[in-house]
């Protein structure tokens, strides 16, 4: 069987509107909406970091995620050691709206291997921003988790006096746990109106070690980046243009059954930005290419087994904003994404089970979704503020036949599930709404309250709906939860229907100086959480074969940050900062955990600045883990606390970190890290794989010149 091609991308309906509507947009002179406007209502915050903020947290970790490690509320499942899982109190992956460069990106990939944030290498990102909880509908849509945005710097152009500007920076890092190595390379040349800018990184890294110094399986990888940016600037507008290329020859999962032996994407991303009298307009057009290859590569955890898979995202946005008055600012917007995929397992020369013919996972799948907004933010005094949202998504999906390895009777049950498959209709259509309300009280300068309330909508993915093999093999394949159980489609899915109350109270000594307190309680009913049922026991593996299925659930907990000074003297500047987060998720129908919920964590970070040095000695507490998903056979977690120790000296064009994690050479297990595959197939794969364990002490550093 071969992947069908007739399927065309229905944009020429949307594309008309979207003209349409950039036009109209433009003769009433609007403005698209920014995160700096947006932070300012926002219920929970938009927790932004710069460049700078970012620059202590790149030498420890070769996953861009890493960088989001201390935002309150987010977490991260281990998948991979570039291509770990945001998680947002207590919801992953999918549910969060992640933005690379404004891009949606879709992980094209059965174990989600390739997840947006594994597409911007760290040393690239120059800005994160996260919004946890109550995302305006203007940064949300399709999800109910909240917002992440990762963006790498803007094009650079010549300031005032200067006819060429010129720029450039080398960088190299260095982890002792992995032998991992970073090197990256930025240039930028530019006059006042055009700017052509190059960044590129290389980073590898072998499997690490625990904290008892046994080897951590199957941990290795190896990433290459490339990225273009060329920029157009005039009086009262920018364009802005990056292309990229992106390269991954293998990484290895060590709580996934293979791994990645190729992952290759090519992407093109169109800005444009543009004042009128007022306001301002955003208009935005990309693509990308991915051709995702996943086998085995390694002694650590050998196998035989190809699969294939190729994504396709096209999508555009046009964002805009009306000045109505100096109260009342008027937010409008059309979205459209559309991803392609094709899903295949080639046969295995020899193999009596995996051939004589092409396994057919999803052949020509389609998600398109097509999006509507309106946000009105008012002013209503020095004191009230308010923040008003509707949002539609139109989301629709197929797919086409599908075919089993076509092996007898060894492929007996794969054989009846794709039959069945293929005599269903596959075609869907959700019509989704969203609803965002907040409102912030600035009582005086040293407190405010901010409270409000979402109505957020998610349709499920192409292989929570679409994934069909029913034996214990093809199960196995599915799955990007690091749990060594194995995954059934459901065609019947309804989309999650999220419900959240959320409310958040600050006080400083009012000049942000001294002291901050922030408390944020959440609360969050999902209808239709799509979680799952057992449905049986794997013959080869003991562990469960379950199914994609609606629940009904609850998540709520607590985040708390704080920052105080502590000194300001002839010793620099201290302050200490906590973080602290707590949650908890159960299913309200039929009872029990859900997965991967994080316990009780906090960072304490004392923080010294002084001349051009800057410190910092972090305590990292984990408590234990004993909500555990029992469908899941998740297993519980003691709790533990880690050391880690930074600190950097600039001088002039030249920055030098250097850095201490986990100072102590804890053995620890990760609370989201799911289970040892490697190591359990290693052992034999008796009894129930165990959870992964985290990296022991690591001695870190890195150099930065810049020119």
């Amino acid at each position: 069987m071969q992947a069908k091609n007739s399927y065309t991308h229905p944009a020429l309906k949307p594309l008309a509107v979207a003209i349409a509507f950039a036009l109209t947009a433009n003769s009433h002179a609007v403005r698209a909406a920014d995160e700096a406007s947006l932070s300012e209502i926002t219920v929970t915050g938009v927790q932004i970091k710069q460049a700078g903020e970012l620059d202590t947290r790149r030498i420890n970790s070769g996953d861009t995620a890493s960088l989001l490690d201390d935002t309150p509320g987010v977490s991260a499942y281990t998948n991979g050691g570039a291509s770990s899982l945001p998680v947002i109190h207590g919801m992953n992956d999918d549910r969060i709206k992640v933005l690379v460069d404004g891009m949606s990106i879709t992980s094209a990939c059965a174990n989600h291997m390739n997840p947006a944030t594994s597409y911007i290498s760290a040393t690239n990102v120059a800005k994160t921003s996260v919004i946890a909880g109550l995302a305006p509908v203007s940064m949300g849509g399709d999800s109910i988790a909240g917002t992440i945005s990762l963006a790498s710097a803007p094009p650079a152009f010549a300031g005032n006096g200067e006819t060429i500007h010129k720029e450039g920076s080398l960088a190299a890092s260095f982890r002792s746990i992995n032998s991992g190595s970073t090197l990256s390379a930025s240039a930028a040349v530019a006059s006042s109106s055009l700017s052509l800018g190059y960044a590129g990184s290389v980073d590898k890294a072998s499997s690490y070690k625990d904290g008892n110094g046994n080897l951590v399986r199957d941990t290795l990888y190896e990433t290459r980046n490339h990225q273009l940016t060329l920029g157009v600037k005039g009086d009262s507008s920018t364009f802005v243009v990056k292309a990229g290329q992106q390269s991954i020859p293998y990484q290895g999962f060590v709580n996934q059954y293979m791994d990645m032996v190729g992952n290759d994407a090519n992407y093109l991303n169109l800005n444009y930005k543009g004042d009128f009298a007022l306001g301002k307009l955003e208009a935005r057009i990309y693509s990308q290419d991915t051709k995702h290859t996943m086998g085995f590569f390694t002694p650590e955890k050998p196998g035989a087994m190809p699969m294939n898979t190729h994504g396709q995202d096209l999508g555009y946005d046009l964002h805009a904003e009306l000045t109505l008055s100096q109260q009342n600012t008027l937010r409008l917007g059309n979205e459209y994404h559309s991803f392609k995929l094709n899903d295949w397992w080639p046969p295995l020369a020899g193999s009596m089970m995996m051939g004589p013919n092409t396994y057919w996972n999803i052949n020509n799948g389609k998600r398109d979704r097509f999006s509507l907004f309106a946000e009105m933010e008012s002013k209503w005094n020095e004191q009230w503020m308010s923040l008003l949202g509707i949002r539609s998504d139109s989301v629709k999906s197929g797919t086409g036949k599908v075919q089993d390895y076509g092996c007898g009777m060894m492929c007996a049950g794969d054989a009846a599930a794709a039959a069945a498959f293929n005599a269903q209709n596959h075609a869907r259509s959700d019509n989704n709404i969203d609803l965002t309300a907040l409102t912030r009280y600035e009582v005086n300068l040293s407190s405010t309250y901010e409270f409000g309330y979402s109505r957020k909508t998610r349709s499920p993915n192409l292989y929570e709906l679409y994934s069909w093999g029913t034996g214990a093999m093809a199960m196995a394949m599915i799955g990007w939860f690091g749990d060594a159980n194995g995954y059934l489609g459901n065609p019947n899915l309804k989309p999650e229907v999220a419900d959240t109350l959320s409310a958040t109270a600050k006080w400083n000594d009012g000049a942000h100086k001294e002291w901050e307190l922030a408390v944020t309680p959440y609360y969050t009913k999902v209808k239709d959480y799509i979680g799952v049922n057992k449905i049986g026991t794997s013959m080869m593996t003991g562990t469960s074969n379950l199914q994609f299925v609606n629940h009904d659930a609850k998540i709520y907990g607590l985040d708390i940050s704080t920052k105080a000074a502590v000194w300001n003297n002839s010793y620099g500047l201290g302050q200490v900062k906590t973080v602290l987060g707590w949650t908890h998720g159960i299913r309200t129908d039929t009872g029990g955990s859900l997965y991967h919920i994080m316990p009780f964590n906090a960072r304490v970070t004392l923080e010294q600045a002084v001349s051009s040095w800057t410190n910092a000695a972090e305590l990292q507490l984990v408590g234990n883990k004993s909500n555990v998903d029992t469908l899941r056979n998740e297993a519980a977690a003691s709790g533990y606390t880690l050391v880690n120790l930074r600190t950097a000296y600039q001088f002039k064009n030249v920055r030098l970190d250097l850095g201490v994690t986990n100072l102590f050479n804890k053995f620890y297990s990760m609370p989201l890290g799911g289970t040892d595959i490697a190591g359990w197939k290693a052992g034999g794969s008796v009894g129930l794989p165990g959870p992964v364990a985290g990296a022991g002490r690591s001695i870190n550093a890195g150099l930065t010149v810049k020119f």
